[in-house]
């Protein structure tokens, strides 16, 4: 039996909610495959800083590096700030500490579940870079100033080509499964030296994966393409604020973020978590919806069958991907993509379909 030991990151708001949600569903895989996976729970939300002024630190991430993997729910409350004035998130600076260079972000267009644009299928994989881009001055020394404040965009050749072979590999990996295989860069090489460097490098990793199609737009044209002909994307890969605009698109195509999961990824390290923020406004209600978390868990369990070649966390991710579409289709659904059902509600469905499509695989047997 496999084991893996899962750093637990519930954060703030809906975050701990959904997180529940998702250990439910990763709780009746266990049962139904040879897996064991031990949880370790932390605390590193911005409500903890609220109250104590702690938050994480290098030593924190040292210790959870040595983990498998991080699942981690959502974190931020608006009302609280660091020393800077930006929101905490722990997420953030597990991204710069782990070198976390790739977001992997998919969108897919479920039935039942309804969409803003007029498209039969949306089934896209947005590539964020999260270690530099815009985001590469995050920590640099600044004066206090009501007069000007500067942000600093640098791409390097090293993280770029990094970024590229994980988007070739992706389109690789999903044109097996039915999608076209075509990577498109957005960038602005027009106006931004940085991303003029980011172009030529994609070009040189296009040269070395022919097998492969490969086009480029500007963000700005390129995010109108995204809503009036979503179909022509299969893997899109961006800088770091490009990518995180992007995504939020994508995801707004096939019904908003309560569906939209995602993986921060590096060579070796792993942080899954659902793209949509902690909703604050929400926290229990018990109408959050546990959908984007739940597949999160699924990548998590993907990505790790990946690298150890187990089996049986493939064949996990695969049941859970296939149960969540099947509740999708028939409901019940939460109020953000049209239903009435509560969190739990819906991860009882989740569960209910696991478990039947486990009794139908014994009785064929």
């Amino acid at each position: 039996m496999a084991q893996y030991e899962i750093s637990v990151i519930p954060g703030d708001g809906i975050g701990p909610e959904v997180v529940e949600s998702a250990l439910a569903v990763l709780g009746e895989c266990e049962k139904q495959f040879d897996l064991n996976l031990n949880y370790t729970t932390y605390d590193f939300s911005a409500d903890l800083y609220r109250r104590t002024g702690r938050k994480i630190t290098a030593a924190d991430m040292d210790v959870i590096g040595e983990t498998d993997a991080v699942l981690f729910g959502a974190m931020g409350l608006p009302d609280v700030r660091d020393e800077h004035g930006l929101e905490l998130g722990a997420q953030v600076e597990m991204r710069a500490y782990y070198k976390l260079f790739a977001s992997l972000r998919p969108v897919k267009l479920f039935a039942g579940v309804p969409s803003a644009v007029k498209a039969e299928k949306v089934d896209m994989l947005v590539i964020r870079e999260t270690s530099e881009g815009m985001f590469a001055g995050l920590h640099d020394v600044h004066e206090p100033s009501d007069e000007q404040a500067t942000d600093r965009m640098t791409i390097t050749r090293a993280t770029s080509e990094k970024l590229f072979d994980v988007a070739f590999e992706e389109a690789r990996a999903r044109r097996k499964r039915g999608t076209p295989g075509r990577v498109t860069l957005l960038h602005k090489s027009n106006a931004l030296r940085s991303n003029v460097l980011m172009e030529k490098v994609f070009d040189e990793v296009a040269a070395k994966n022919t097998d492969i199609e490969s086009n480029k737009f500007y963000i700005d044209a390129g995010s109108m393409y995204m809503v009036t002909d979503p179909e022509r994307f299969d893997v899109i890969v961006s800088e770091n604020i490009f990518g995180d605009i992007t995504s939020e698109i994508a995801a707004g195509l096939v019904g908003g973020l309560g569906v939209a999961p995602s993986a921060d990824v590096s060579l070796k390290h792993g942080v899954f978590q659902p793209s949509h923020g902690s909703a604050p406004d929400i926290a229990g209600a018990g109408v959050a919806n546990p959908i984007a978390m739940i597949l999160s868990a699924a990548m998590m369990l993907n990505w790790l069958g990946e690298r150890r070649e187990d089996a049986e966390c493939l064949q996990a991710a695969r049941h859970i991907n296939e149960a969540v579409e099947r509740v999708l289709a028939s409901g019940p659904r939460t109020k953000d993509i049209g239903g009435t059902a509560s969190t739990d509600q819906v991860t009882e469905a989740v569960l209910q379909s696991l478990k039947s499509a486990a009794a139908l695989s014994t009785q064929s047997l």
